[in-house]
């Protein structure tokens, strides 16, 4: 799918959530494979319109969109690259609009949406990495205590040998619904059947372990790979590594949200970074080498004669990794002539001498707009 997700939707950039909801159910009401009696194409725009919902109602996914299309949904590098086949495609569906207006029973969606509420819950999880594991990226590994599926059951929640019965508040379906009758028509409720809380069946004899919910809670490991030229608010998902679903159901997602150590030796600003070098009259009068500090490791710079104060002096590549990307950003060394608070006597007597022999220095304004365009320049516009 290439198609941009907000003319997937046909709405604007600025499209509010509720424009982005209604544009969504007003499609997917079109396209439901239930409404096409399973056609192909039907079912193609179903998975693509709910595919684009799902990334612009989350306003973190759709921030992340809108800085670098679909390259920030790519599921390699693991931000929330997100392709639904039509049973996801059908539980988003169900998710949001299965209650309104009777459609869940319109369009048999019972078996799904309990689908649904068996799922695990997401474990989010906050993580504070340096720069220089920005720029070369890192292995994380940490321990979750979360429930996970019963060892001594498998998870189904019953005990050895034992089985379970179709519910007979609900028929099986895990859900009850009452119809009512006003005068605008007949509205259909819909609630989650109170005697099997939704799964549709009973269990004749619980495990003693976890006493019929098929979980318990026990100590994980997990690996996390954080990938070069991330940013604090980027996130990770790791599928299935959240919380087990009650009797069998399927495991939540690891969010691991990533939030980068500040450095006060550099300022940030995309994968670039400015760096201050305080440098001597002399120094920059005459020109000197400097050992100046990277994410990684130090490198070795020039600062020519004659360098004003501000002047900035890039260092290509030696900034931070692009996310998803093999470039590299620029390393901006913005020189700051350091003038001395207090002189002897020796180099007050210096200067007064260098006083009487040094030139004027240009009118007034036209250097500091001259630096400012330099600076400008080197950090792309």
């Amino acid at each position: 799918m290439s198609r941009d997700y907000y003319d997937v939707l046909g709405i604007a950039r600025d499209a509010t959530d509720s424009d982005i909801k209604r544009a969504y159910r007003k499609l997917a009401m079109e396209y439901h494979p239930d409404r096409n009696d399973g056609e192909k194409q039907a079912e193609e725009r179903f998975k693509e319109v709910t595919e684009a919902y799902e990334v612009l109602r989350d306003p973190a996914k759709r921030s992340r969109y809108d800085q670098f299309g679909k390259a920030g949904m790519r599921p390699d590098a693991g931000f929330g690259g997100f392709h639904p086949d039509l049973a996801e495609a059908l539980s988003i569906f169900m998710r949001d609009f299965g209650n309104l207006g009777g459609f869940d029973s319109f369009f048999g969606g019972g078996q799904r949406s309990r689908r649904t509420r068996r799922r695990g819950p997401d474990v989010r999880l906050t993580m504070e990495v340096t720069l220089a594991e920005v720029a070369s990226g890192t292995k994380r590994t940490v321990k979750l205590r979360t429930l996970q599926a019963c060892e001594r059951c498998g998870g189904s929640g019953a005990r050895e040998g034992s089985g379970t019965d179709v519910c007979r508040t609900c028929g099986g379906v895990g859900e009850v619904r009452q119809a009512t009758q006003s005068f605008l028509g007949q509205f259909v409720s819909v609630a989650t059947c109170p005697a099997c809380n939704g799964e549709g069946s009973v269990i004749r004899d619980v495990c003693e372990e976890c006493r019929g919910d098929g979980r318990t809670r026990r100590e994980k490991t997990v690996n996390i790979e954080i990938p070069p030229g991330v940013s604090s608010n980027n996130y990770l998902t790791l599928r299935g590594e959240g919380q087990a679903g009650p009797r069998s159901g399927p495991p939540g997602d690891l969010v691991v949200v990533l939030e980068v150590e500040a450095d006060d030796r550099f300022e940030r600003h995309g994968d670039d970074l400015v760096y201050d070098l305080p440098v001597s009259f002399s120094q920059a009068a005459l020109g000197a080498e400097f050992e100046v500090p990277t994410p990684l490791e130090p490198i070795t710079v020039r600062v020519p004669a004659g360098t004003q104060s501000g002047t900035v002096v890039t260092a290509r590549g030696k900034g931070l990794p692009a996310l998803n990307s093999g470039r590299k950003g620029d390393l901006h060394i913005r020189v700051q002539v350091w003038t001395p608070p207090r002189l002897s006597r020796e180099a007050e007597e210096l200067f007064e001498r260098l006083r009487d022999v040094e030139g004027e220095p240009p009118s007034a304004g036209k250097a500091g707009k001259n630096l400012w365009d330099k600076m400008k320049e080197a950090l792309g516009g």
